[in-house]
């Protein structure tokens, strides 16, 4: 009787400390997978790792970042192997995104379609290793000690692989700025890039 009291206990426990974050780890899985079924299975797959060694987690530290750091784990062990070199923004962010921009007309959810498509074609363009730390840290806003150890490796290797994947995606969204007209093709210099995640 008390071993089911204790399993209720830990599984209400763990329902109030995971489940507030399967948005999140449902947007990562789908920019890693590129399939919606595949994100539905890499979160599935997550959080039923989670709960079967929820012993292990340690209590008062970052469920969010141990949760991201299974995922991770999962994706790399099973998904990636059959999935392609490159990711996207899923649809749903984007959409969100345009109303929550309030567009007045249709022309100009087409343009911010135009320029939210330019944002996920430079997105892929990143390799995978720098790609996972910028969307880690900019979209899903990890500390680099929280990176570090999600993706297990050093701290200055995370800044690193975030430094440079913003590089990459600055210059090609830099690139579309010019296509575009709204950066003077004359302006050789890119901006100056800095990092704004502090330990």
């Amino acid at each position: 009787m008390l071993g089911l009291h204790q399993k209720r206990d830990e599984r209400r426990e763990f329902e109030e400390l995971a489940l507030p974050h399967l948005d999140s780890l449902y947007g990562t899985a789908l920019r890693l997978t590129h399939n919606e079924k595949d994100a539905e299975d890499l979160v599935q797959d997550t959080i039923l790792r989670a709960f079967r060694f929820f012993h292990r987690f340690e209590r008062g530290t970052n469920v969010k970042a141990w949760l991201f750091k299974i995922l991770t784990n999962t994706f790399a062990n099973k998904y990636r192997k059959r999935q392609r070199e490159r990711t996207i923004l899923d649809e749903v962010q984007t959409q969100a995104e345009v109303a929550d921009a309030g567009l007045p007309d249709p022309e100009a959810a087409l343009a911010a379609r135009l320029v939210s498509d330019q944002v996920k074609e430079a997105l892929e363009s990143v390799p995978e290793e720098f790609r996972l730390a910028v969307i880690l840290a900019d979209l899903e806003d990890f500390s680099y000690r929280e990176i570090a150890e999600i993706v297990d490796c050093p701290i200055g290797t995370v800044m690193s692989r975030i430094y440079r994947g913003r590089r990459i995606l600055q210059r090609k969204l830099l690139a579309y700025a010019r296509e575009a007209g709204v950066v003077p093709e004359e302006k050789q210099q890119e901006p100056k890039l800095k990092l704004v995640k502090e330990e």
